[in-house]
């Protein structure tokens, strides 16, 4: 059964789903706004296909062909995109229910064991997921354990419209704290290729109006960014309507940017339509399981995963 939970202080009120342990609502009380999109009614979330707000895994973002090896151990995974894997496969994190381990008014915790073989991924998994608020900053704390050798790359997938009246992103600013991002191949996966910002559309160093990136022919962002090295800073989103500014941090190498071109929803309460929101997913590379050269993503018994995101919300100075 889907429940809601919400922690609270004067500046943020925050509601999480126990299903996906889902970022469902983040309402700035100064400007009353709330900052993220969802699907308006909470049973909705039984076929959250665009991954609003849930954290997603085993392995968020793509594995090529839906397979790895370790240590000479082929393992095969749910394929869910093509001949891919998406988000952790067919019955991925966002659509488990997750248990609440603890609550209070400022902080919630959620955790969830998924069993060895999972989609395929080998090794007993058990992950927790932590919300918590102090002034208007909101934190995200997501760790994992194994009983096997396997891969982790757990995101958090909301997605992002700071304005009151949430048309689209595209006078959104955007800054993200790269020089360099993945080049993709026709699936949108990585091909290994790094490439340079400079001189591109993908150029964030500075803030710049979404807008003006779009071209006829562009569709819009779905590339991993690398974060500089020894930086928690990944990116700052402000609105000009609203008067919002958002900083995002994280201890991830990477952020998937994501202009919600895919995004469709349609119910009696609400329509969602694409480029209506905007996902930063800070993560590991996508497909590094497959690719020796990106940071390793492979967790082993004897380690802690653990994936730190903060959000700081103000206003536009």
């Amino acid at each position: 059964m889907i429940k809601s939970h919400t922690i609270e202080n004067k500046f943020l009120r925050v509601k999480t789903l126990n299903i996906g342990a889902t970022l469902f609502e983040v309402f700035y009380k100064k400007k009353k706004i709330n900052l993220i999109l969802n699907l308006g009614n909470i049973s909705s979330y039984k076929n959250n296909k665009n991954y609003l707000g849930a954290i997603c895994g085993r392995y968020a973002n793509r594995i090529k062909k839906a397979q790895f090896q370790i240590k000479g151990v082929k393992y095969k995974l749910t394929k869910n995109e093509g001949k891919n894997i998406l988000h952790g496969g067919k019955k991925g994190f966002d659509s488990k229910i997750w248990q609440v381990k603890s609550f209070s008014k400022s902080h919630i915790r959620y955790y969830c064991i998924s069993p060895d073989k999972d989609q395929g991924f080998p090794g007993e998994l058990y992950s927790s997921c932590d919300y918590s608020i102090t002034n208007s900053t909101l934190k995200v704390n997501i760790s994992a354990q194994t009983s096997k050798t396997t891969h982790v790359n757990l995101v958090n997938h909301a997605y992002w419209n700071l304005d009151k009246i949430k048309k689209d992103i595209f006078d959104h600013h955007v800054q993200i704290n790269s020089n360099h991002y993945l080049e993709n191949d026709r699936e949108n996966i990585p091909t290994g290729r790094v490439m340079s910002v400079k001189g591109t559309r993908f150029d964030f160093k500075k803030s710049t109006r979404i807008r003006d990136k779009f071209t006829n022919k562009f569709k819009g962002f779905d590339e991993n960014f690398i974060i500089k090295k020894n930086s928690k800073f990944v990116a700052k989103i402000q609105s000009p309507k609203s008067n919002i500014s958002l900083k995002i941090f994280s201890n991830q190498p990477g952020v998937q940017f994501y202009t919600g071109q895919h995004l469709k929803y349609s119910s009696n309460r609400i329509k969602i339509k694409k480029y209506q929101g905007m996902c930063f997913e800070t993560q590991g590379f996508p497909n590094a399981p497959n690719n020796r050269k990106f940071p390793s993503t492979q967790l082993n018994p004897s380690q802690i995963y653990k994936h730190q995101m903060k959000f700081e919300i103000g206003e536009i100075k």
